[in-house]
């Protein structure tokens, strides 16, 4: 799909049409957000699974519609699982995402991510200071948290994008989203999305999810950022303290349709 036909029209149809297929979503993401991320896609009734052993990883990844990989936990055994599955994954066409968490804030996860990001990705999502440091620019972040606005990434996930050949998603104020060549922007979303644990990363397992039902990957990227910035909005207006907005957050991704999509959405 050219970017240029992504519209408020397009993506307004990709919520059921993630209700129709029910995708089956590997995912392979840090300990500290495994429950919201299934949630997070049980509520857009896609098929959450963590099937996580190195000797199972690579076999799952045939059956799924869909890969995340995250390593905001990184273990050794959790390397040789995402190795496995990403392997298995490209044999079998299979789309997966590549969330970057806390790169360049310590030197093995880094590395490591580097290294997937050259293993074809369809999309990596991560915060600016994440796709600065993958890109090989300095930047600011402090472990999963950016010191970098995402307006500053911009640049960086162009690069990015070019020499790892897939879709960017810097995620933050503005969600911006780019192949090497068109930027699309989603201005939808809520402050209180960042006070809640695991949002970026069920973010990530909804890029995968839309991965499996859209035409592309940008569709995809830009699909995630509008789905969940305005469920983030949804859930702000009836919940403004963080334990009570994530389960509003849940109900308003069960909530979300076509209509409220074409209502809201604000993507340039």
């Amino acid at each position: 799909m050219d970017a240029s036909s992504i519209s408020i029209t397009s993506l307004a149809r990709i919520p059921d049409l993630i209700r129709t297929r029910h995708p089956l979503v590997h995912c392979l993401t840090n300990d500290v957000v495994k429950n919201f991320t299934a949630n997070a896609l049980l509520s857009v009734q896609a098929a959450p699974a963590m099937v996580e052993h190195p000797a199972e990883a690579g076999e799952f990844a045939a059956i799924a519609d869909a890969l995340l990989t995250n390593v905001g936990t990184l273990v050794e055994e959790q390397i040789h699982a995402i190795r496995a599955a990403v392997e298995t994954a490209n044999r079998n066409l299979k789309p997966w995402v590549l969330d970057p968490v806390a790169a360049g804030a310590i030197s093995l996860r880094t590395g490591f991510a580097r290294e997937l990001s050259m293993m074809k990705p369809a999309i990596i999502r991560g915060n600016a200071s994440e796709i600065m440091a993958l890109a090989g620019v300095t930047a600011k972040g402090r472990g999963v948290d950016s010191g970098n606005a995402s307006s500053e990434a911009v640049d960086a996930a162009s690069k990015l994008a070019k020499s790892a050949s897939c879709v960017v998603m810097v995620t933050g104020e503005v969600d911006y989203i780019t192949d090497g060549k068109a930027l699309r922007q989603c201005l939808n979303g809520d402050p209180l999305l960042t006070r809640v644990t695991g949002v970026g990363c069920a973010q990530g397992a909804l890029a995968a999810a839309c991965l499996a039902v859209c035409e592309s990957p940008l569709e995809a990227a830009l699909a995630s950022a509008i789905i969940m910035g305005i469920a983030g909005e949804m859930a702000a207006e009836i919940n403004q303290r963080p334990g009570s907005f994530q389960i509003a957050l849940l109900d308003a991704l069960d909530s979300l349709d076509a209509d409220l999509i074409m209502k809201r959405g604000r993507i340039l």
